[in-house]
């Protein structure tokens, strides 16, 4: 199986990122049983399969490189259910969480609070042990509360020179990642 979650012995990251076609039948059933439960009801799709298969590219690509980097941070198991995915404007989740996300991200040493909050939002973590796509949790209270998860291409935590190019290429720049530009990040 291949990083991306794919079915498809000696599949380059070349040949995933020009790929036109992506459907449940070609994932691993690694990555099938790591999205079991968690998008039916996406969209109106009665099945996990369902709801992948109606997806845009840019959105099952965000779909992977998200449940895959959340899984490897030990973080997947607290997503209840994806409520939306988007791909190309950002890479992200909204999704219902079980109750235990906020005291999880708390106690973790690989997370902060610092920076995190968004204009519109009521709190968020930053993911501080990297440079390059991280994790940015953030919430809107409500009821039920509402989370996102995304990634930034540069931390705004990490060090000076990760805060510098945040500034200027998300921040100031307004740019915002898709996924090739995550996975290409996630992979250096």
């Amino acid at each position: 199986m291949s990083e991306n979650g794919y079915n498809r012995p000696n599949q380059s990251n070349e040949t995933t990122q020009t790929q036109t076609s992506l459907t449940w039948s070609d994932l691993s059933k690694e990555t099938k049983e790591m999205l079991a439960g968690k998008l039916a009801g996406l969209w109106g799709a009665p099945t996990d399969a369902a709801a992948f298969d109606s997806l845009a590219l840019d959105k099952k690509q965000a779909m992977l490189l998200l449940s895959q980097r959340l899984r490897a941070k030990s973080l997947w198991h607290l997503v209840k259910r994806v409520t939306n995915v988007y791909g190309e404007g950002g890479v992200g989740l909204q999704f219902e969480a079980w109750p235990m996300i906020e005291s999880t991200l708390l106690r973790r040493d690989d997370f902060t609070r610092w920076l995190a909050n968004h204009r519109n939002t009521s709190g968020g973590f930053y993911e501080k042990n990297r440079a390059e796509a991280v994790l940015h949790f953030l919430f809107q209270e409500g009821q039920p509360r509402k989370w996102y998860v995304h990634f930034d291409l540069y931390s705004p935590v990490h060090s000076l020179r990760s805060v510098w190019k945040h500034l200027r290429h998300e921040f100031l720049g307004k740019l915002r990642p898709d996924w090739r530009m995550i996975a290409k990040s996630l992979n250096t």
